[in-house]
């Protein structure tokens, strides 16, 4: 009975360690996604006039430390 329950517990830690996993990379993906958005929204106000070069180097330069961190799976749809 007890091995039963030392697997049940194992299984357990299992299912919720992957579970984390997953809610982490979900919210990577969320993240990149904003900021690709930024750097979409900064690039656009650049050529319009009514932004900076700076406001998009420094969300292009967000988005590359992102990638850098959590790769550049969100760019994929992965």
């Amino acid at each position: 009975m007890a091995g039963f329950l030392d697997r049940a517990k194992e299984q357990a830690q299992s299912a919720l360690a992957q579970g984390k996993e997953k809610v982490e990379e979900v919210q990577a993906q969320r993240a990149g996604n904003e900021l690709l958005k930024k750097l979409g929204a900064a690039y656009y106000a650049e050529k319009r006039g009514s932004g900076a070069e700076d406001a998009t180097q420094q969300a292009l330069s967000a988005l590359e430390a992102h990638i850098a961190s959590h790769g550049d799976g969100f760019l994929r749809g992965v």
